[in-house]
């Protein structure tokens, strides 16, 4: 199983970035697709879940209305579109993915497969 963020970058605040997460070794038929972000000096904190099954997401208040997921179950990718960046978006994000289980989870140990990550600065 591999996952494999990409799309990181600098930008200033209010910028946008759109993020990917390409997913092999697994199909979304059976896996949640989580999002994460660990801030500098920060726990590590969840922002979103997709099951790309059914189209159910979830997001966490900090993001909620300015980020969203997406799905290409044909590419088996999930994407995050981010607008409206402000400096406490600066971290490192990663996807991972969870076996499907009945009511979808944003709690890091219950997912078992992780990106590498891909850094998001945003200056002022």
């Amino acid at each position: 199983v591999q996952l494999v963020e990409s799309g990181g970058g600098s930008v200033r605040t209010g910028g946008s970035l759109r993020l990917s997460c390409a997913a092999s070794g697994i199909t979304f038929a059976d896996y949640d697709i989580g999002w994460f972000r660990r801030a500098p000096g920060k726990e590590r904190e969840g922002i979103s879940a997709v099951d790309c099954s059914d189209g159910s997401i979830w997001y966490a208040d900090s993001v909620n209305g300015r980020f969203t997921v997406s799905c290409d179950n044909s590419k088996n990718t999930v994407f995050m579109e981010m607008s409206s960046l402000n400096v406490e978006d600066t971290a490192v994000y990663y996807c991972a993915a969870t076996r499907r289980a009945a009511t979808m989870t944003i709690i890091a140990n219950e997912y078992d497969y992780w990106g590498q990550g891909t850094q998001v600065s945003v200056s002022s």
